[in-house]
């Protein structure tokens, strides 16, 4: 499909979450983070990496704050996405798109440590595709060969859960997605 057709999409789906009462955001929020406790493949892994919430994504901080797990947040750099350890405490800092970031110093992770990627979305649908915000950082990572046998979970609020979504040849299908009222296992 066009990609107004996309960009309308995504607008309206921002404005839906936008609007969610920061208490439904927060109970959403931590209903998601259950669910995903309990999923088998969270429960094994060890290193995972997560996302620090912003334009009221579904926030992990819950998960965040587990000790039993080593866990990673993204840089921008360019137009590529590094990742660094980050652990609770650690400060972060506003990156060049607004998002909060490790500091550039922080020890990197290689794809070859990594057990799962919770990757954030404006939308997933349910063949795995994600509608992100436009700028392919997850597509390009995820279509690099060390890293697209990791394990990934695209974390949405329901109603961002869609039966399909428009699909570019360069998009990466998820291998799963998790609401807070659902975990879609698609190849996992």
């Amino acid at each position: 499909m066009e990609p107004n057709f996309k960009a309308e999409l995504r607008r309206q789906l921002l404005k839906q979450r936008r609007s969610l009462s920061a208490r439904v955001w927060q109970t959403r929020s931590k209903q998601l983070c259950d669910r995903l406790q309990e999923f088998p493949i969270f429960a094994r892994s060890t290193t995972i990496l997560a996302y620090w919430s912003c334009h009221q994504e579904p926030d992990l901080s819950p998960l965040l704050s587990r000790s039993d797990k080593v866990w990673g947040l993204p840089r921008c750099v360019d137009k590529s996405l590094c990742w660094h350890h980050w652990k609770p405490g650690e400060a972060l800092e506003r990156g060049s798109y607004g998002i909060f970031e490790p500091h550039a110093d922080s020890p990197r992770l290689q794809a070859e440590s990594i057990d799962l990627i919770l990757v954030p979305a404006v939308a997933c649908d349910r063949a795995g595709y994600r509608l992100g915000y436009g700028g392919g950082f997850y597509d390009r990572l995820l279509s690099l060969p060390q890293w697209s046998s990791i394990p990934t979970l695209g974390i949405v609020f329901e109603f961002a859960l869609l039966e399909s979504l428009p699909v570019e040849p360069w998009d990466i299908a998820l291998n799963g997605v998790c609401t807070e009222e659902q975990i879609l296992k698609i190849a996992l």
